[in-house]
């Protein structure tokens, strides 16, 4: 098993940054994948970023040139630093781990952007 503990969100104003952090405990061995995906109210789950244990990182057309997300595997942690922030970035904000077979998610961390 698998336990995933983000942290880092909050209220912060349009244009602004934050950063999250996930870290993943237990039975870590074999994990490729780690990202982060984000919900909106009244939205479905969606894409953010995600980034391999060899370092290949996909992101999210609308998060693209604003957001980078990175990850040290010593400590089994991913980032995700987030500039230039804008209201519909809003959301609850889930790490999630790929293994082989299996898929982990956190409890989310809230990030809300005003305007």
């Amino acid at each position: 098993q698998v336990q995933l503990v983000e942290s880092g969100g909050g209220l912060v104003q349009a244009g602004g940054s934050l950063r999250l952090s996930c870290v993943a405990s237990g039975n870590t061995f074999g994990i490729n994948a780690m990202g982060w995906y984000r919900q909106a109210p009244g939205k479905s789950r969606e894409f953010v970023a995600s980034i391999t244990s060899g370092g290949n990182i996909n992101y999210a057309d609308s998060v693209k040139g604003r957001f980078t997300i990175s990850r040290d595997n010593s400590e089994n942690t991913v980032y995700l630093q987030m500039n230039n922030l804008k209201p519909e970035d809003t959301g609850v904000y889930y790490c999630k781990a790929d293994r082989t077979g299996w898929t982990y998610w956190g409890q989310g961390t809230q990030v809300t952007v005003s305007s």
